[in-house]
């Protein structure tokens, strides 16, 4: 659909859409570079002020994929004309404002206009060393996987939509949701990371082809270790989204499940996920190292995988 659309010429441009990252990157005149990306989604939860506590999170998270900060952002808004009411609006923004304090990000204004259906989310820039920022392009044959939240976020918001969600898997789904993956980016500071992704609305299969694809390599993933949240399986039957039908229809061909495992967790493997973790390909000499400050920092990051020289297809869950 875009494809005549002409290649970027300008040199300072270091990462654009070209590689299908989470953001792009513009070398400045001096010091680091510019990464810049942009983010909005319908409400995924009742509750207007986790709503907007999770919009937040979700468009953060780019940046912190890039290993890059966040610095500054602009609320992008869309709410129907009649049939909303001033508080649910403001207790929407003061949950990304909340989350955007949390990130030490100064919010600088914004655009609201009128939509049928509530729309909410932030464009957002941030700063990296051009010398250390982070692709979904760099995962190397060999490289150790990690992914720093369970999976599932599709399934609920659609369960919650229907009104069949479990109390437990929703709070579960929202804390993990709302929670920021600053933690998880400032946990490997300094180590060399070859490849790092968000997990999003491609679920983790897309974005894990998208990075093999990159990359140039196989990712071959564990579905035994890929965490999921608690009381997620008896949900999923019910709870399939129109999204994970697209991811499957999208990535499918370029996929290869494996085992017996690999096949019953498939819904959850393209299931679109909202403010999902990091998926970070690291040399297995530094694996224990990126594990050891993964739990010393609190993220409950788990090893899926790995990756390895290309096959002919680029992800294999065995």
């Amino acid at each position: 659909m875009l494809s005549d659309i002409p290649p970027q010429t300008d040199p300072r441009v270091l990462v654009d859409f070209r590689t299908a990252d989470d953001a792009g990157v513009y070398a400045w005149e001096a010091g680091p570079a510019l990464v810049q990306t942009v983010d909005f989604f319908t409400p995924i939860v009742d509750d207007p002020y986790l709503y907007g506590q999770i919009a937040a999170a979700n468009s953060l998270s780019d940046v912190y994929a890039m290993g890059g900060r966040p610095l500054t952002a602009l609320a992008i808004a869309g709410f129907p004309e009649v049939g909303l009411d001033t508080d649910t609006i403001r207790l929407i923004f003061k949950g990304g404002v909340d989350v955007l304090r949390e990130a030490g990000v100064a919010l600088l204004g914004g655009h609201t206009v009128r939509d049928r259906e509530i729309k909410f989310g932030y464009a957002v820039t941030g700063a990296v060393d051009p010398a250390k920022m982070w692709t979904n392009a760099g995962a190397r044959a060999g490289d150790v996987l990690f992914l720093t939240k369970p999976i599932g976020t599709g399934i609920v918001g659609t369960a919650i939509k229907f009104g069949r969600a479990p109390e437990a898997v929703v709070a579960a789904a929202v804390a993990s949701m709302r929670t920021l993956n600053r933690g998880a980016a400032e946990a490997l500071a300094g180590l060399p990371v070859h490849g790092c992704t968000d997990i999003t609305g491609f679920g983790l299969v897309g974005h894990a082809v998208e990075m093999a694809v990159a990359s140039g390599v196989t990712l071959e993933l564990d579905a035994a270790a890929i965490p999921v949240f608690d009381g997620i399986a008896e949900m999923v039957a019910a709870n399939r989204s129109g999204g994970l039908s697209s991811n499957r229809t999208h990535f499918t061909d370029r996929v290869r499940l494996a085992s017996p495992a690999a096949e019953a967790l498939a819904d959850l493997l393209f299931d679109p996920q909202t403010s999902g973790g990091l998926l970070v390909a690291i040399g297995a000499a530094e694996a224990d190292t990126a594990a050891a400050r993964f739990a010393a920092a609190g993220v409950p990051a788990v090893r899926i995988g790995r990756a390895s020289g290309p096959s002919g297809v680029a992800l294999i869950v065995r």
